[in-house]
């Protein structure tokens, strides 16, 4: 039998990236062995490195021997498939056809909330970027994980009992939220607080603490993805 190729994963800051972590996070948690990468956003290097490897100057960025995988939900379902024993996705159908929806939920929209209170860890920013508008998305994403919670408490502290995609994709949300010091309902800051004290989430934000680096002022954050 031939042995498995070398998973590699190209990511940016780990303060800022929020895309990068949620690709990050799923393989770390859940066991999959990769290489990791590290470019610094905005940097000379950052457009330089990814064209050599990607057709589009964004990260994550994972390659397969060659081959490459540059969108995060693409990278998930690629990573499903290439590795089932791992439980990416929940086994039920149903289940996995809702932990989809709520990652696509949240890869589409939620845009005030990206766009007012972005991901940054190392800061400590309460009530700064708070508005309506930002309101509506915290109050559908407590909604989501109140939810999800609820129904699945007796398997487990992630949304579906296991931890899946479906926590990786919320996981920055984790963060905007603990930095930006929202509110939230019990039930979705304990669950809050269980992604914060993931072993694997402790490790990136370890890392990004230490990282010491800070996006340009010129640059909106939006751009990091």
């Amino acid at each position: 039998m031939p042995a498995p190729s070398q998973l590699t994963l190209y990511i940016g800051n780990r303060n800022y990236s929020s895309w990068s972590l949620r690709a990050w996070l799923t393989m770390r948690a859940l066991g999959i062995p990769f290489e990791e990468r590290p470019l610094q956003l905005f940097s000379e290097s950052f457009r330089t490195e990814l064209a050599k490897v990607s057709p589009v100057a964004r990260v994550p960025v994972l390659i397969d021997d060659g081959f490459v995988v540059w969108e995060s939900l693409a990278i998930i379902e690629y990573l499903a498939e290439r590795h089932p024993e791992a439980g990416v996705w929940p086994v039920d159908p149903r289940e996995r056809a809702r932990a989809r929806s709520v990652c696509s939920e949240m890869h589409a929209g939620f845009v005030q909330l990206r766009t007012n209170m972005p991901m940054n860890i190392e800061a400590s920013l309460p009530g700064l970027g708070w508005n309506l508008a930002v309101q509506d998305d915290v109050d559908r994403i407590a909604a989501i994980w109140t939810g999800l919670r609820t129904e699945h408490a007796a398997r487990g502290p992630f949304l579906f009992g296991r931890f899946c995609a479906a926590d990786a994709f919320f996981a920055p949300v984790c963060w905007r939220l603990t930095t930006h010091a929202v509110a939230l309902p019990p039930v979705c800051d304990e669950y809050r607080q269980t992604m914060l004290a993931l072993p694997a989430m402790r490790e990136w934000t370890e890392g990004a603490l230490a990282e010491r680096c800070f996006l340009p002022q010129s640059e909106p954050y939006r751009r990091s993805r």
